[in-house]
């Protein structure tokens, strides 16, 4: 099955726990104060600047709740926003529109949310050619969607899971007996399944037993910008093919250009997926 279709499928079955959760046995309010029948169109708009993501398991929710409800979108993930743009327009059954308007609204601002803070990190990097990458600190279940909205936003996604891509970390290296003994056991393993192996280092002496053995990629851990700088130097110097650096452990907005123009290739950021605010938007009944 392709990566697409099992996204498909992730979303489906989010939609279906999100309004289970929400409508439960049924829409009281939206029953008793809408007649039975009327028909209506809104908007959704979004209050403040940002970029777009999530626009396939919004529309899902819509469908999900009434197959007659239409969504028609304005800006498609990735596009940016400003504040009173309007984002989508849906039409059909008014019950129907708002019993969904909630659930669709948590996944639109969620997912923009995340798209609109790795939009910023991408910002701040822009023309040192370091890129900006997302980790496994997703929201259980998500993480599929969370990616996409990631990558919608600009960034590049790392593993999608434990299962795609090897990364050794400082865990695995204590239990293994070393950078070394750990590389030995994992690389001839990882090369016949033709995965890539990523180790994490912490010091200069693991990063020179990493490049010994020719990992894929090299993750620098919490390492100030000087440390990360002379990590470049010596990588540099060594045979290709040469490892990609990652650097990664506490970048904030604020310190990501100076990381970045150590001259890794790659900084993993957490918070674009664990502490992203969701995009301020709202869904505005217009005709009923």
């Amino acid at each position: 099955m392709s990566r697409e279709r099992v996204g498909e499928l992730d979303a489906a079955h989010l939609v279906a726990a999100a309004l289970a959760e929400d409508v439960g046995d049924g829409d009281r309010t939206s029953r008793w104060a809408v007649p039975e029948g009327v028909r209506g169109a809104a908007r959704i708009v979004a209050r403040e600047a940002g970029v777009v993501a999530g626009a396939r398991p919004t529309g899902e929710v819509f469908r999900a709740v009434d197959p007659d409800l239409e969504t028609r979108w304005e800006r498609a993930d990735g596009d940016r926003v400003a504040a009173g743009d309007v984002v989508a327009t849906v039409r059909g059954p008014l019950r129907g529109l708002l019993t969904a308007e909630r659930t669709a609204l948590n996944f639109l601002g969620r997912l923009s949310g995340i798209a609109t803070l790795t939009a910023r990190f991408v910002a701040a990097v822009e023309g040192t050619g370091c890129q900006i990458t997302d980790t496994r600190k997703t929201t259980p279940g998500w993480r599929r969607l969370e990616k996409a909205a990631v990558a919608a936003g600009g960034g590049v996604n790392h593993r999608m899971g434990l299962y795609d891509m090897v990364l050794v970390k400082e865990n695995h290296i204590r239990a293994a007996g070393g950078v070394t003994a750990a590389l030995e056991r994992v690389l001839p393993r990882a090369s016949s399944e033709g995965l890539p192996v990523e180790i994490e280092v912490t010091s200069f002496e693991e990063l020179e037993e990493a490049l010994a053995a020719s990992p894929d990629r090299i993750l620098l851990d919490n390492m100030g910008p000087d440390r990360l700088r002379a990590c470049v130097e010596r990588t540099a110097s060594t045979d290709p093919p040469r490892p990609l650096l990652e650097a990664s452990g506490g970048v904030e907005l604020k310190s990501v250009r100076e990381i970045a123009g150590t001259g890794v290739d790659l900084v993993s950021v957490g918070a674009l997926t664990h502490s992203a605010p969701a995009l301020d938007l709202s869904l505005l009944v217009e005709e009923a």
